[in-house]
């Protein structure tokens, strides 16, 4: 309960319960909230001061308000600088979150004249194409679309990419993924497929990430392509 006789402002007694409930795990995440005037009610509080602590929560990060459906628990976001390489299992390792896949495809494909040149193919080779739905926790986070060259990286298709992908070419195969090139980062709209496997509604705001990968030679690991859904990623410039 909260204490009307305390120092610290009633706003800020109603946002650290909240806070806290969600940090614990009383509150999860996709959880709807009690509404404002539920919580002015159950509290003996203002509207007003509801309003104040919900809002701080919002901008922190902790809750998300969805037009005419009331007021969530946000998914936690992962951090990680745009500049900066690392994995998306380091990343969420980074963030104390359990990394997950799910292999989608596993494909040989032809490449185009623009993949050739990014992944200096030879002229008669193909592309090996891997796409994974990966998992911060228990919630899909990203899109995964890489693509190697099939000379190179045709042993992918038979390994098990359900773990880290980076772990098992650096341990298997002697290959350290180390430094991206070019990166480009824009938001687009999940389309009906993306959605479906990233478990949110068509349309939804998505980071679309294009860079190649390379190794600490500095040869060209793999093209990707990866859809991130926005609610549950945060890139940091510096």
């Amino acid at each position: 309960m909260l204490r009307q006789d305390d120092k610290v402002p009633l706003y800020v007694q109603l946002k650290e319960s909240i806070r806290s409930s969600i940090l614990n795990g009383q509150l999860k995440y996709g959880e709807k909230i009690p509404t404002e005037i539920e919580l002015s009610e159950s509290h003996k509080i203002s509207r007003i001061t509801v309003r104040k602590a919900i809002l701080e929560l919002v901008e922190e990060g902790y809750l998300i308000k969805k037009q005419g459906k009331g007021t969530f628990v946000s998914k936690p976001k992962i951090e990680r600088k745009i500049v900066h390489f690392l994995s998306f299992s380091d990343a969420c390792k980074a963030n104390g979150l359990k990394a997950g896949s799910k292999v989608i495809k596993k494909e040989i494909i032809q490449p185009t004249p623009k993949d050739q040149e990014k992944l200096q193919l030879d002229e008669n080779d193909a592309m090996v194409y891997i796409q994974r739905v990966r998992y911060g926790g228990d919630s899909p986070v990203m899109l995964e679309n890489n693509y190697f060259s099939y000379k190179n990286y045709h042993f992918l298709l038979s390994e098990n990419l359900e773990t880290s992908l980076y772990q098992t070419l650096e341990e298997k195969h002697q290959i350290k993924p180390s430094h991206s090139g070019e990166l480009s980062l824009e938001i687009v709209r999940a389309t009906e497929d993306q959605a479906e496997l990233l478990e949110v509604a068509t349309g939804e705001p998505l980071f679309y990430m294009d860079t190649v990968i390379f190794d600490e030679h500095n040869r060209p690991v793999h093209i990707g392509k990866q859809y991130i859904i926005g609610e549950g990623y945060k890139f940091i410039l510096k």
